[in-house]
């Protein structure tokens, strides 16, 4: 029982230190991806002086939020999404949908408002979203999404998206 608690212990602290490599990894990548590709191009100073640090760690170190923490995961009303970031519009309130996933879902994105990278973090092959405006990292799309729209789910961070309701948008 012991010996099974110490390993436990000894495995996270591990894990930690590899997350933690990660991060400082995918931080650098984004800065350097920021800095070439995208249209607003900002310095790491200037990213972590404008975001708070859940949305720099989720945006710019592509981090997540919790399941079920998020204020949009249970958030139906009629407006528009935009990037947290950069306030690129991203999702129209039409295409989200409650998957039960535990973060916002949409079955689309709006033409040309996202990009796509080929994501092999944590041992996962899945597909990356981001705003095509910044880079900022939105979460993930997944072939899992309601059949009788497009079949895509974008699983969303709350913290990487704002709602601008629609009689502010008009």
């Amino acid at each position: 029982m012991i010996t099974l608690i110490v390993f436990n212990l000894t495995a996270c602290k591990g894990q930690t230190n590899k997350n933690t490599e990660r991060t400082n990894t995918k931080s650098a990548e984004m800065k350097d991806t920021t800095n070439s590709k995208f249209k607003v191009n900002k310095t790491d100073a200037e990213w972590r002086q404008e975001l708070t640090a859940e949305e720099y760690d989720v945006l710019r170190n592509k981090g997540t939020e919790r399941p079920h923490t998020g204020k949009y995961n249970k958030f139906f009303e009629d407006g528009v999404y935009v990037c947290a970031a950069c306030g690129n519009p991203l999702f129209k309130s039409d295409t989200k949908f409650d998957s039960h996933c535990g973060w916002p879902s949409f079955d689309q994105a709006i033409e040309g408002s996202v990009i796509y990278e080929h994501d092999t973090s944590y041992g996962m092959n899945r597909t990356e979203v981001m705003c095509a405006n910044c880079g900022g990292h939105l979460g993930h799309v997944f072939d899992d999404g309601p059949k009788e729209t497009t079949g895509e789910r974008f699983c969303t961070n709350s913290v990487s998206i704002k709602f601008i309701p629609a009689k502010e948008n008009q």
